[in-house]
């Protein structure tokens, strides 16, 4: 079952749409999900953090489901540095002044950037697979050819023919990717059809091709980020606790978070959810929620 229903409110950029679970006075968490997923990654979860006594609330992200740009002028920019921001502008207009962050894919850098720039906001970040902050300036570098291989939708978006590709096959194409990196979750097919409409969202492509280009230093990002952005290039610690949710069973690689450790000065912690994909709050609601919970004690 769907969370909530839909509510929505205004920050300075994005009319987002959220839902909401749980006490109004319980501690805040703000749930992030990925690309190419929504909210409903956290249908399961967020009933368990409730349960706990937490105020829960999970947005979808710009170019997601019903979150609408205020104004046709805004650039539909998709850099890490907006993500990051748009947690703390969530929070500002719900009135939240910390709260605990969880995310995956690009939820997870969005809640990382926040914790690392806004520190003073972060009561405690889940993240997947250690540091996601983007180092751009190194993005020319090569990796492996087998790491390089399960890119291969990245360098697609990157070409004219790729941003046609996802505008006119956005469900098979991104269907695929379900399946790819969540090869042991027999529930991805039924899942994604849950999830589809979100990407049917009037923004997505342009956020998305943005998103994919930018990392790579192929597409200008939105000059009001250029100050978040020149931070996050000097890959800046995370200070505020951490737990980082390696997936035992992701199509995208394996990776051992305990490798990123020097990046976060406060407490870290690593958890391996044994046979879950790249969707770990959905594949595994009891596994995620049990991270975020950690860190409240």
């Amino acid at each position: 079952m769907p969370i909530s229903d839909v509510a929505f409110v205004d920050t300075p950029t994005l009319r987002i749409g959220y839902e909401e679970l749980g006490d109004p006075a319980g501690r805040p968490v703000l749930l992030l999900h990925g690309f190419p997923y929504d909210v409903r990654s956290y249908d399961r979860a967020a009933p368990i953090l409730a349960d706990a006594g937490m105020r829960v609330i999970a947005p979808y992200l710009r170019g997601f489901g019903p979150t609408r740009f205020r104004s046709d002028q805004t650039p539909r920019s998709g850099q890490q540095a907006s993500l990051g921001r748009d947690v703390i502008d969530l929070m500002d207009a719900l009135g939240i002044e910390r709260a605990i962050v969880a995310g995956y894919d690009w939820g997870g850098r969005a809640a990382s950037v926040a914790a690392a720039l806004f520190p003073e906001r972060i009561d405690g970040l889940v993240t997947v697979s250690g540091y996601p902050i983007q180092d751009i300036a190194g993005s020319v570098e090569p990796d492996l050819p087998a790491e390089e291989k399960l890119s291969w939708y990245q360098y697609y978006f990157h070409s004219d023919r790729g941003r046609r590709g996802l505008e006119r096959y956005r469900e098979d194409l991104c269907r695929g990717l379900w399946r790819d990196w969540s090869p042991e979750w027999a529930e991805a097919d039924t899942a994604f059809a849950d999830t589809a409409v979100s990407l049917h969202n009037p923004d997505f492509v342009d956020v998305v091709i943005h998103s994919y280009r930018h990392r790579c230093g192929l597409a200008e990002g939105d000059p009001r980020y250029d100050e978040l952005e020149e931070r996050l290039a000097r890959r800046p610690a995370i200070t505020v606790p951490t737990v980082s949710v390696d997936s035992g069973a992701d199509g995208f690689g394996w990776f051992d978070s305990s490798e990123h450790a020097s990046l976060f000065s406060g407490s870290f912690r690593r958890v391996i959810l044994p046979g879950v994909g790249h969707n770990p709050p959905q594949e595994d609601p009891a596994g995620f929620g049990a991270a975020v919970l950690s860190l409240i004690g």
